[in-house]
């Protein structure tokens, strides 16, 4: 059920500043497991370059459903903490 709260309290928020909250987070739960950009590239078959965008709020670099996946299990953690942007609040 948190799962869906958290998708339709996102749907309010537009698109790109979503995407901005999903790459703040994937930052967050990378520095919070103490594991480096380049690490968690190494874990996600990706170059460093291409981690270090997707952590960028303004970079052009898109994430996918099946590149929230493969963080949140590098990581180890539920794929809706990464989904989750209720904690910026200035992005409403």
């Amino acid at each position: 059920m948190q799962a869906i709260s958290v998708i339709l309290l996102s749907m309010e928020i537009p698109y790109h500043e979503r995407e901005k909250g999903i790459k703040l987070n994937i930052g967050y739960y990378r520095r919070l497991r103490g594991i480096s950009q380049e690490e968690l590239a190494d874990r996600i078959d990706i170059s460093r370059t291409h981690m270090g965008n997707l952590e960028l709020p303004k970079s052009n670099a898109g994430v996918t459903l099946d590149m929230l996946y493969r963080i949140s299990h590098a990581l180890d953690i539920d794929i809706t903490k990464l989904l989750d942007i209720s904690k910026y609040s200035e992005l409403r």
